[in-house]
């Protein structure tokens, strides 16, 4: 009794950790002023209207959410956006994440990160940065996601009645990609 007693004391304080993640990291700043935080569920798409083939349901069946934290730079807070963004990319360095691609500059840019195997993904992360507005950390969580169903999502989401600007964000789409522009 004792030695089951112990193991579950065990398993109780590793399953406890305190180490920095992407999801401590969303947690903490959501109520910030700084931060502006979002979070899309796959009802919020707006598929009614579109005719989706086999391959963009099993894309939207696969995405469980999305969410978005993005810091609104100012004059006032530029010390806190230099802080917090090397604080994002840091937490991006972490083992469990794997960079997929990188787009733009130091100043402008992005890069987008995955956590799982390559046709098993459990999490897409894209940090996108522009110094006169601040910057987008967006999580897409799913089950069993591949990079061809997200880049079919973001083809949804751009072409559904989702209005990002409901959000504080204007949403537009450059080929592929979705780009994210933080309304200040």
């Amino acid at each position: 009794m004792k030695k089951l007693i112990f193991i579950i004391l065990t398993a109780i304080m590793v399953s406890c950790n305190n180490e920095p993640s992407l999801q401590k990291y969303f947690v903490e700043n959501s109520e910030s002023s700084n931060f502006i935080a979002l979070d899309i569920t796959p009802s919020i798409i707006n598929t009614g209207k579109l005719s989706l083939t086999k391959s963009d349901k099993e894309a939207l069946n696969a995405f469980e959410k999305m969410n978005i934290l993005a810091f609104k730079k100012d004059s006032l807070n530029d010390s806190a956006y230099v802080s917090e963004k090397k604080k994002v990319k840091e937490l991006l360095k972490g083992k469990s994440y794997q960079e997929l691609m990188r787009m733009g500059s130091g100043n402008d840019g992005g890069a987008l990160y995955f956590v799982g195997e390559d046709d098993d993904i459990d999490e897409f992360v894209l940090f996108a940065n522009k110094k006169e507005n601040g910057f987008a950390l967006v999580r897409i969580l799913g089950d069993n996601m591949n990079p061809t169903q997200i880049m079919k999502l973001i083809n949804l989401i751009s072409k559904s009645d989702l209005n990002m600007k409901e959000f504080g964000i204007k949403s537009k789409c450059c080929g592929e990609i979705l780009i994210l522009d933080i309304c200040i």
